[in-house]
């Protein structure tokens, strides 16, 4: 009964929390805090305003002799609409019923809603050149609202924070650092540009990902996150699958406590108390779909804006174009509860940022963002060349704020001779061994930055090799790009990497964003290298990704293997962070009968093999390899055991101080494992695979490490290849 108690009285408090149970209490004439003296309202837009009263009460609205009565219904809950205004001010705003209440000092002008996470919350005061622009930021036309942080599990009607004329004063005080440098710079702009009074309201919060910040209208749209819509309504009381499934709930508790009592009269075991399920909570954490949205967005709603402006992706840059989606339910769901048709929204790339992970994450990350240009309406800035890889708060915001303000000023405010973009990339054509791109939004023609050679730029063949470096070269609008060596180019890309910080820019000083062009072709390097490959059969298939104490081959074809074989063969290829494939292939007669012990030695295999190999042909792109055919030397370490430096084997150059081609296996069999084979004439490892228990830390390497152990022993680097990959072959008689 306790613990039925505890669910019901949680639905209870998230009612609670919503503000449900408070409207009929509210009597005095009230506004939500998004009204204040000090403000900015909309202009050209009929003015919103709502509130509280006492239940059916009649509550007049004016302003600058323009008035509107209206009735509160029955929960107390009014809303007027007063006919637009030009700009002007400061006026007074009075609403008046069984009480009065009155702001003063109220501008008509333009409003914009400012959002996302820590690059639009970084303050003035941590940006560029703080104290000089916090004491220059005397724009008493210039109002500012810093929403207080606050998630909640069900929409609120009501904010914290207030309005205030912006002042060296106000610019840089509360929040991290003051009001949003962002948000203020671009408001700043704007209002030079317009000479009209300019609202910001700044509702942020650093560290936090697109769907808190959205509303369940937005994910019902959006057909491709209908899972997560899902969810969302499970979590909302108001929701009729909410209801469902709570009665389900409720019904098998009902049965619960029957059979409890029944057990307790009985004097029998009482069967397990049946669990609240987790997809019933409402938002419990600020990262949660729409928490946000409930505190700092809702409570802002139907408050007139012209648009929005959004900084924020770093929390979800590792999920590709599934961004465009939620980007998708954002814009589309709050333009939805305002109700004001397609407000503009423009938005921030994220910076170039050293996240030590894959740098390709980021740039299709970067495409994602480009991609969601397709919701009508919004615009993207690039920021490539002021961002900082050290600091993923990069500080001149002064510029990203202008660069919003030049989207906004030639998209929302018609001046359509500026330049508000970079170049955007149009067309490709391939020109013999020459690429050709077309842009759009060159301005005054393309440019270099820094005067010096376009870098970034890389193409790919369309026979041999991966991405290369590129010479770029500007001819008129358009870019002719080119590679040594690359004969066919038949696809590029721009900027690809989470490091890539490039020069190309249009005359107006606007850089261009990460993109990529063409059909890359598929490579299978052991076809593409190795003549022979296609004379094997292939045994087995390993995803080196997916290491651990088990190991499950992607491909395991023992069973179809029915003759007898003379030569086995590896081919081991490995992809590091710089995107660039090194192989390795080393086939030679075969040293057992049994396919079970030429896979990975595990325990299970029964695999503890140290002999010498015979006729070895290597194929290797990896420099100092000695590749060949009919090749002596070849020896093999194969075994699940530990093992130490010594050479009891005395192969021929080995060590006994180091690890290398000639180590000694020991106790425990189920050991630290290796799995190397060796060129030892030429004093190499050709490859290893060690300590594959250990999954991302394996010990994992092609030729010699060039420090350490030269076999890789202790290397622990496997998680450094983001793509890695074991094939296992046989030829048969």
């Amino acid at each position: 009964m306790a613990r039925l108690g505890r669910v019901l009285c949680s639905v209870v408090v998230a009612l609670a929390a919503g503000g449900v149970l408070t409207q009929a209490a509210r009597a005095e004439v009230r506004l939500p805090k998004v009204f204040s003296s000090h403000m900015v309202m909309q202009q050209d837009k009929p003015l919103i305003v709502w509130g509280w009263a006492q239940p059916n009460e009649k509550v007049t609205v004016e302003i600058s002799g323009g008035s509107q009565q209206v009735q509160a219904n029955e929960r107390g809950e009014w809303k007027a609409a007063l006919p637009a205004m030009k700009a002007g001010g400061p006026y007074t705003l009075t609403v008046s019923g069984s009480s009065k209440v009155q702001f003063e000092d109220v501008m008509i002008g333009e409003v914009w809603l400012c959002s996302g996470q820590s690059n639009m919350e970084m303050g003035v005061g941590v940006s560029k050149d703080a104290q000089k622009e916090i004491a220059a930021a005397d724009y008493p036309n210039i109002r500012l609202l810093k929403v207080v942080k606050s998630w909640k599990p069900m929409p609120v009607d009501d904010i914290e924070g207030t309005w205030k004329v912006c002042s060296p004063k106000t610019v840089g005080d509360t929040g991290w650092g003051g009001f949003s440098a962002c948000a203020y710079y671009f408001g700043r702009e704007l209002h030079k540009q317009l000479g009209v009074a300019v609202g910001l309201i700044d509702s942020s919060w650093g560290g936090t990902c697109i769907q808190t910040w959205t509303p369940p209208e937005g994910f019902a749209a959006v057909p491709a996150l209908k899972q997560e819509y899902e969810l969302v309504q499970l979590g909302d009381p108001r929701a009729p699958a909410h209801q469902q499934r709570l009665e389900q709930v409720l019904q098998e508790t009902e049965k619960w406590l029957t059979a409890a009592r029944k057990a307790l009269t009985e004097r029998n075991l009482v069967p397990a108390m049946p669990t609240y399920p987790a997809e019933l909570q409402p938002p419990h954490d600020v990262q949660n779909p729409t928490a946000l949205y409930n505190g700092q967005i809702h409570p802002l709603k139907p408050f007139g804006l012209r648009g929005a402006i959004w900084y924020q992706g770093e929390s979800n840059s590792g999920e590709g174009m599934l961004y465009v989606e939620h980007t998708k339910a954002l814009i589309g769901g709050w333009r939805q509860v305002w109700g004001e048709g397609d407000f503009p929204f423009y938005y921030v790339q994220i910076a170039p940022f050293d996240y030590h992970r894959d740098p390709e994450i980021t740039a299709e990350f970067w495409e994602a963002q480009a991609a969601a240009q397709a919701v009508p309406n919004s615009g993207m800035v690039v920021i490539t060349d002021i961002g900082d890889l050290k600091d993923i708060h990069p500080t001149n915001k002064q510029e990203v704020g202008r660069r919003l303000a030049l989207w906004a000023l030639a998209k929302t405010y018609g001046q359509d001779k500026l330049v508000y973009s970079g170049p955007v990339f149009k067309a490709m054509t391939i020109d013999g061994d020459k690429l050709r791109l077309s842009f759009e939004n060159v301005g005054g023609g393309l440019a270099s930055r820094d005067s010096q050679p376009l870098n970034w730029f890389e193409v790919i063949d369309a026979d041999e090799g991966g991405f290369v470096k590129a010479e770029a070269k500007i001819d008129g609008a358009a870019l002719v790009l080119s590679a040594p060596g690359v004969n066919h180019p038949v696809a590029m890309r721009f900027a690809w990497s989470s490091l890539a910080e490039p020069n190309f820019m249009n005359a107006e000083g606007l850089p261009a964003g990460a993109f990529r062009a063409g059909t890359v072709p598929k490579r299978d390097w052991l076809a593409l290298k190795v003549p022979e490959a296609k004379d094997y059969q292939l045994v087995y298939d390993l995803d080196l990704g997916k290491l651990g104490a088990d190991i499950k081959y992607d491909a395991d074809n023992r069973s179809k293997i029915t003759q007898p074989f003379d030569r086995i063969a590896y081919f081991l290829e490995v992809q590091g962070a710089d995107r660039n494939v090194q192989y390795v292939y080393v086939s030679m007669d075969a040293f057992t009968d049994a396919l079970d012990k030429i896979g990975v030695p595990t325990v299970k295999s029964g695999a503890k093999i140290q002999q010498n190999v015979a006729n070895m042909n290597v194929y290797s792109n990896v420099k100092g390899i000695v590749a060949g055919t009919g090749l002596a030397g070849g020896n093999l370490e194969f075994w699940p055991h530990n093992y130490g430096p010594a050479n009891s084997a005395n192969v021929p150059n080995a060590s006994s101080q180091v690890y290398d081609f000639g180590d000694a296996p020991g106790d425990p069999a189920e050991g630290h494992g290796s799995m190397q084979v060796h060129n030892h004439d030429a004093k190499q490892t050709l490859f290893a695979l060690n300590n594959w228990k250990a999954g991302s830390h394996a010990d994992l390497g092609i030729g010699n490490q060039p420090a350490g152990n030269p076999d890789w022993t202790f290397a622990g680097n496997a998680g450094s290849y983001q793509v890695k990959r074991l094939r296992v072959l046989v030829h048969c008689k």
